[in-house]
């Protein structure tokens, strides 16, 4: 058996990897506390939760009431409209209304 020193060096210079299990990717829920402060959980966490389970109401550190804040997200920005030689380009079938429910390739 491998050494946890040993595993994280192989994992962190991209050699060998042990498999890992699969498991479902869950989102994570950013909660902030609603009023005052705290040294367990400094105020604000993160936490994966199925999308099933209802929106947490305390804490799970020190059991003080929470809210869900809005998390920052990233969107990609389209810097110039795609052209049609662009979409071939990528690959993309590009074709042409011709008609009612009728199309050709350009």
């Amino acid at each position: 058996m491998k050494s946890a020193a040993v595993r994280a060096a192989q994992f962190s210079c991209g050699a060998a990897r042990e498999p890992r299990a699969i498991v479902p990717s869950m989102p994570i829920y950013e909660y902030e506390i609603c009023e005052g402060d705290c040294n367990a959980c400094g105020g604000r966490f993160q936490i994966n939760r199925p999308v099933s389970r209802p929106p947490l109401e305390k804490c799970p550190l020190c059991r003080k009431p929470v809210r869900k804040v809005i998390s920052a997200f990233h969107t990609p920005k389209i810097t110039k409209p795609v052209s049609i030689t662009d979409a071939q380009k990528a690959g993309f079938t590009v074709l042409k209304k011709i008609g009612k429910g009728e199309y050709e390739r350009q």
